[in-house]
């Protein structure tokens, strides 16, 4: 299938495996990614710049198709990520939480090509105007930090279809084909799976939470903090204190020292599934199984040619 992400990044199939710190924070899961036709994304997000210079390096002997890194410009150490990723002529940047025209000319030199993840049309028109070759456009299904104003990938991303002219990645709730069919109907040119690529064996997380995301049903994943960052995670016993917290209007200050105290990397590193920031989208209730990414991406390039068939023989 050919759409103007495949042209414009050089990859077999529209499907772009999400940047998702820790899970992606290694070489494993993206090189498998991009080995199997797909984007494969590396999370530079929670990473020190050695550990990460050593993934970038592991990458380029483990794949020579193109690759992403996904990369939160507001991070500290930036600049020296951003060195790190010009010296190695990391082909495409995933950027977010940051504006990119500052950066673009270094990159443009040896012909990356930069991706902005956004969550609103207006922060899609700013990306446009400052020049990015493509977005990546989030609803409020997706996992981790989803856009504040909880509307939908179906809405989210037709709206900026309908405004912008680059190329557009849509993510949110999407687990199988059937999903990527989907959207690419809508008028995206490629699809962001994350969730779905976190229940894969070369996903780097601890067991306890790809066997608490294998659990969840759809509903499970819940948006807490919405005085904060929200964040999508499991409903556990971190989301129901902060549930609570709202419930009884707790002061700003107790609240952000209740919402700070559990973290990411206590669930997906350590397996605190109770008290960790267990970030998944509702998709996890769409998945069965964990299985090697490799088999994922022929899963869904199956499923994707059925659903095309499925809607090629309906016009028929």
């Amino acid at each position: 299938m050919k759409t103007r992400i495949t042209d414009l990044l050089g990859i077999a199939h529209p499907i772009v495996q999400a940047g998702m710190s820790w899970a992606s924070s290694s070489a494993a899961l993206p090189a498998a990614v991009s080995n199997a036709g797909g984007l494969g994304v590396v999370a530079a997000g929670p990473m020190y710049v050695h550990e990460f210079c050593a993934v970038l390096d592991q990458m380029a002997v483990l794949t020579g198709n193109p690759y992403a890194v996904n990369i939160p410009l507001y991070r500290p150490q930036i600049g020296e990520i951003l060195d790190a990723m010009h010296a190695r002529r990391v082909p495409v940047i995933i950027a977010s939480q940051g504006g990119p025209r500052t950066h673009l000319p270094r990159f443009r030199e040896y012909g990356a090509k930069w991706i902005q993840v956004v969550s609103t049309l207006e922060h899609a028109l700013k990306a446009e105007a400052a020049g990015v070759d493509a977005l990546v456009v989030v609803g409020t299904e997706a996992g981790g930090h989803p856009p504040a104003n909880e509307v939908s990938t179906l809405v989210t991303v037709r709206q900026v279809l309908k405004q912008v002219c680059i190329p557009v990645i849509a993510g949110g709730g999407v687990a199988d084909g059937w999903g990527i069919a989907a959207l690419l109907a809508l008028g995206a040119d490629a699809v962001q799976l994350g969730t779905r690529f976190l229940m894969t064996h070369e996903a780097s997380v601890h067991a306890n939470y790809k066997d608490a995301v294998l659990k969840a049903g759809v509903a499970d994943p819940v948006l807490v903090g919405r005085r904060s960052l929200p964040v999508r995670t499991l409903n556990n016993k971190f989301a129901a204190s902060i549930f609570d917290a709202e419930q009884r209007n707790a002061p700003a200050d107790e609240y952000e020292a209740l919402f700070k105290k559990s973290t990411l990397r206590q669930a997906a590193l350590g397996g605190d599934v109770e008290w960790g920031k267990v970030e998944a989208g509702q998709s996890a209730g769409l998945i069965d199984r964990i299985e090697s990414a490799g088999e994922l991406m022929r899963t869904l390039v199956n499923e994707l040619d059925q659903a095309c068939a499925r809607m090629r023989a309906m016009s028929a």
